[in-house]
């Protein structure tokens, strides 16, 4: 039995909280469970300097991080280079939501979301997607009431989950001890209408059958689908 009596296809408690700091353009705070992460949005007024002087596209980047306190061991701050696992998911949380906005909507803008995780009990980069989604969702919506955007850049939601095999039992929702023993670790990042945005799969052990990773796909849908409809 999981924590709490929760069943096998069942999500931890979610709570999203809007507005949850002052000065930020959008920001969230997220609860998967005991994982907490502040979310907030950031806008620059111009493009990367890396885009082309004729690349009319605006961007969406993501800064991730762990803060000291976040687990039950101190853990470093990274002041001056972040660690291979750091520059990893926040690639990921970047690339999640860049995939459901149009860039040629938001020309000359960056907007950077950024994911400070202040409590971790598993599944903080899939919280941190789905935080970052709200945060950029607010952010767009106070740009496009200013006049800086001229419509909205959003296609579509999108959301995001850990599930795993414990032996050949599935598990959706991987809390920190779940997630350490789980002989098959699966992240998983949707879009509304179901469109596969990531779905990173990696056996720990023994391999295993297709036939299960299309069942963890199945049941990490369910979850999803579940997670946007709270937005």
């Amino acid at each position: 039995m999981r924590k709490n009596n929760r069943g096998n296809n069942e999500l931890r408690p979610i709570k999203f909280t809007k507005d949850f700091t002052k000065h930020a353009l959008g920001s969230v705070l997220v609860e998967f469970g005991d994982t907490k992460v502040i979310t907030t949005a950031s806008v620059d007024h111009k493009k990367p300097k890396w885009m082309d002087e004729d690349d009319n596209r605006g961007w969406v980047t993501a800064e991730y991080s762990l803060l000291p306190s976040a687990t039950n061991t101190r853990c470093q701050r990274e002041r001056t280079k972040v660690s291979g696992r750091t520059h990893e998911i926040q690639r990921l949380i970047g690339r999640s939501l860049r995939a459901c906005v149009d860039l040629s909507k938001m020309p000359n803008l960056t907007i950077t979301i950024d994911a400070d995780v202040i409590q971790a009990d598993g599944g903080t980069r899939t919280a941190s997607i789905c935080g970052g989604f709200l945060a950029l969702k607010d952010a767009v919506e106070k740009l496009i009431k200013t006049g800086d955007l001229k419509e909205n850049p959003i296609i579509e939601p999108i959301g995001a989950i850990s599930i795993g095999l414990h032996d050949d039992t599935i598990l959706l929702d991987l809390d920190y001890e779940e997630d350490s023993h789980a002989r098959v670790d699966s992240n998983v990042v949707l879009t509304k209408s179901g469109k596969i945005v990531d779905f990173q799969t990696t056996s720990e052990g023994e391999p295993f059958e297709k036939s299960q990773m299309d069942e963890l796909f199945k049941i990490a849908k369910s979850g999803i689908d579940k997670i946007i409809s709270m937005y």
